[in-house]
Order: C-alpha cells, then structure tokens, then sequence
C-alpha cells in the first residue's frame, strides 16, 4: 500500500478557508522524506523527485530522511543512494523501527546517522530471485550480476562504516541484526537517539 494511502491528514485555516492536507506533505516543506515500507522503483522516483527538488530549493539547507523499511529492489536503491551523494546538500539518516537490507544500506550512508533507542538494523548478502532457471550460461550470468551486485553493496557499507570489506563479507554472509548501540558500536550510525531535533539542519560543507 502506497504511504500517501495511509498518511494522516491536518486540517490547516487559510486566508479561503479549512484546507486539508496530507502530514508527508508538511514533513516536505521542513524538509524531511519519509522512505516508510518495500523500496521499489516508483518508491525511488518518489524520494529522488523530493530529494532534487529540496536541493535546487535550498541547496545550503540539509535534508532529513526518516527510514523504516524492510528493503527491496537493490537497483531502486543505489539509485537513492546515488542522489543522495549528487546533491550538496547534508543528509540526515533516522532509522525509525526497522532499516533492514537495502534500507540498512541507504541508512548508513547519511551524513549524521540516528538511531531511536528500540530501533534495529539488518544486513546480508543480496539474496537470490525464487525461480532461477534458464540455460547454464544464463545462470552463470545471474551468478556473475549476483556477486557483482554483493562486491557493490559490501563497498558501500565498508565505505560508511570504517570496517574492511573482508570483515563486510564476513558479516554478511548470514542475516546479521543490530540494536541501537551495536549499530553505533560497529559504524552503521553515529548515535542513539531519544528525541529528535526538528530543526534543518546545515547545507554539506564542500
């Protein structure tokens, strides 16, 4: 179910009346996403379209991504991943519940990284499709992409957390949880978090 079909909505008095407005888009306007479910690619378009957009608005100013997600499509997701490092803009990272795979990555990658206290972290390998068949060359193929894609993911979580891409592997070769405090203790975010600032927060220094 997309977000906006499920979003709350706030009543707002304007100069024509009672208007009534969807949160996300009033979490827009302060400059925060919500990335909230299975990352797809019309997921991506929604937060790419919002990230571009707030950078050309306000490329000083930085931008809150709020996460609780149980991952998805690893194509759809290094595309976020990609905008979100075109942009000037700094990037803040909130795991709110679950960052779990792909969104575990996207996570990491923020320039300041939060985690709520009771907040949880997964990641593993990129896993196989159901129902891999074909000729053995097209198989090899996939197998190819496969560890072509895991060398991609496990660079990007070596690059944001300090570790080396041996011990990325090593971790990742099974599901791996993290809480809150493992999550900082191992580099995945920089802090746990009991409340959450509301304010913008400062364009990235280039």
């Amino acid at each position: 179910m997309n977000y906006l079909q499920i979003s709350p909505r706030v009543i707002r008095e304007t100069s024509q009346g009672t208007d009534c407005v969807h949160l996300e888009d009033l979490m827009f306007q302060r400059r925060e996403i919500w990335l909230a479910g299975e990352i797809s690619n019309d997921t991506a378009d929604a937060v790419n379209s919002q990230l571009l957009h707030l950078a050309a608005e306000a490329p000083d100013k930085g931008i809150t991504i709020y996460i609780n997600s149980p991952g998805g499509q690893v194509g759809a997701g290094l595309s976020i991943y990609d905008v979100m490092h075109a942009i000037p803009c700094k990037i803040r990272t909130v795991c709110v519940g679950t960052a779990a795979s792909m969104a575990a990555v996207l996570f990491s990658a923020g320039d300041r990284r939060e985690m709520l206290r009771h907040s949880e972290l997964l990641i593993h390998d990129p896993l196989t499709l159901r129902g891999v068949s074909g000729s053995a060359l097209d198989i090899q193929e996939q197998s190819s992409r496969l560890m072509r894609t895991r060398k991609i993911l496990c660079g990007i979580l070596a690059l944001h957390t300090g570790k080396s891409l041996k011990q990325i592997y090593r971790v990742t070769r099974k599901d791996t949880w993290f809480d809150a405090e493992e999550a900082v203790t191992f580099g995945l975010a920089d802090v746990v978090v009991d409340s959450l600032r509301t304010e913008e927060n400062e364009g990235r220094n280039h």
